[in-house]
């Protein structure tokens, strides 16, 4: 309280609290505005690779692109490869990994099917889907197994041909088309 007559105590400006405010204020947004532009760009260029991809590449797919074409690649799978195509009205999915043989029960069961539906007369992948990605299923020596689940509804049809020759570590080939 001030005495009568006198003016009120005058407080001292905080210019440094003003200066930090006044930064803080433009250099977040900034900040912000930089750090997404630099992730949409590397999303660009991440989607570029893929669409550009003329074979399998090396690594695994994305979690979505393993959903809608529904092929639930096991866990600890290893040299795991994928290509997409696409066209006006299919698409597919061609995958390759090498498991164990408890995991390709797994993921043949997660297709509604199993390791005894897996036959040599079976219908597999086609040559002309081998040939899309470079893989040679009629390798002499080898022992190939295959079988065909089509799931139903507007769901994809999977082909599905594993190469039995080492039995400890099946290598699993899988083409999953999706017609419009």
């Amino acid at each position: 309280m001030t005495a009568p007559g006198y003016p009120p105590p005058l407080r001292p400006r905080r210019r440094w609290l003003t200066a930090i405010v006044v930064a803080l204020l433009i250099a977040i947004p900034a900040g912000y505005l930089a750090l997404s532009a630099h992730q949409s760009r590397d999303s660009g260029k991440n989607k570029q690779t893929i669409a550009s991809a003329t074979g399998l590449m090396w690594h695994w797919p994305r979690k979505v692109t393993r959903r809608v074409f529904e092929v639930p690649i096991p866990p600890g799978s290893t040299y795991v490869g994928y290509y997409e195509a696409n066209s006006w009205d299919t698409s597919s999915l061609y995958v390759q990994f090498r498991t164990s043989p408890e995991q390709l029960e797994t993921f043949l069961g997660s297709l509604g099917t199993s390791p005894g539906e897996l036959s040599s007369q079976a219908p597999g992948v086609t040559g002309r889907e081998a040939d899309a990605v470079g893989w040679d299923l009629d390798h002499p020596g080898r022992h190939y197994v295959h079988t065909t689940v089509d799931l139903p509804g507007l769901r994809p049809r999977v082909a599905v041909t594993v190469d039995m020759s080492k039995p400890e570590r099946p290598q699993v080939y899988v083409v999953s088309t999706v017609t419009f």
